[in-house]
């Protein structure tokens, strides 16, 4: 019962230090799993700078360091990782910081030399992400009414969503543009909102403002130069190829009206569209029928011999024939009884 309710200390210690925002972590591929890990380096300074964090451990709270994480390693609660990629990249300095992806090390002993701790339970899903996954789908439904809302509300949504187009693109397009002077001019990789394209990051590193510190070699300038030239032939280029007015206000005609379709689409009047094709159709069918009937009639009315018949009429002593061969028989046979 001791050794359990030691458990349960450690597992409410393990909880607290991972929601903790001052221990410094990221996310990583560790055998085909995301997992959230943290350095050694960082979880003693942690611990250093958070003591009031050990209360929780009641009588193992003057623990040093290292002795707890081999408790937690023991426990299971923590698993010691090392990086995937071991040598230095072409054109790098030195490894990766953060690695994005790692194996299990085979010695689970804490360091806090260049080692890595991966979390192994699972971790309190936060209040916002349980109100995300109940409004998603709403959100589906929602965008798939989009054709019948009123048209004010069709204009709202359309302006918000082109503004956060706009607001996205004229931010990657300052992003790279910052980028490209500060590297031909000064030879320094700055990349504001550094993690905003990452595919592994979380909500607070993808707003991340501040750029990485550059530890990639300094470009050398014939590189420099050569790319400052590409950009004023591009430059120079796209401005003699520009559009003209006309151009540009035919364009824009038709782009207004793509978006004045979708605008005043309304399911009533395609419904109404519908029946008036129907409405249409039906009228068609009933006009044939009556023709149709009107050629059967006269068909059946039409005189026999008539030139609109199409038959010659044959007079014999029996009364008229229609076919050729049946009056030259009875003709023959008369002749013959005479």
């Amino acid at each position: 019962m001791k050794q359990a309710a030691k458990k349960d200390i450690f597992q409410i210690f393990a909880e607290k230090v991972r929601d903790h925002k001052d221990l410094e972590s990221r996310w990583a591929i560790l055998q085909e799993t995301r997992v959230e890990y943290f350095r050694g380096k960082d979880f003693v300074s942690f611990l250093r700078n958070h003591p009031e964090l050990k209360d929780v451990l009641e009588s193992d709270k003057n623990l040093e360091s290292e002795d707890i994480a081999n408790i937690l390693l023991r426990k299971n609660l923590i698993v010691r990782c090392d990086r995937v990629v071991k040598i230095v990249r072409p054109g790098k300095r030195k490894l990766s910081t953060w690695p994005a992806h790692l194996e299990i090390f085979h010695d689970q002993v804490f360091s806090d030399n260049d080692a890595f701790f991966a979390w192994t339970f699972v971790n309190r899903r936060p209040l916002w992400q349980t109100l995300l996954a109940f409004f998603w789908p709403v959100l589906t439904l929602a965008i798939c009414l989009f054709p019948v809302y009123p048209h004010q509300v069709k204009l709202l949504i359309l302006y918000f969503c082109a503004g956060l187009l706009l607001l996205i693109l004229c931010l990657l397009l300052l992003r790279a543009l910052v980028f490209g002077v500060l590297w031909i001019l000064i030879g320094k990789r700055v990349w504001f909102f550094p993690n905003i394209l990452a595919e592994e990051a979380t909500l607070k590193e993808l707003f991340q403002f501040l750029p990485k510190k550059d530890e990639d070699e300094r470009p050398k300038w014939t590189a420099r130069l050569f790319y400052a030239v590409v950009a004023v032939l591009v430059i120079l280029l796209l401005r003699h190829h520009a559009p003209d007015e006309a151009a540009r206000a035919r364009y824009q005609r038709r782009v207004s009206n793509i978006i004045d379709d979708v605008l005043e689409w309304d399911p009533r009047l395609a419904l109404s569209g519908i029946m008036e094709k129907q409405t249409v159709f039906n009228g068609t069918d009933s006009e044939n029928n009556v023709t149709d009937g009107s050629e059967g009639s006269t068909e059946k009315i039409s005189q026999p011999g008539d030139p609109e018949d199409g038959r010659e009429l044959y007079e014999t002593e029996d009364g008229p024939i229609f076919d050729q061969h049946e009056a030259e028989e009875i003709e023959n046979v008369e002749e013959t009884d005479h």
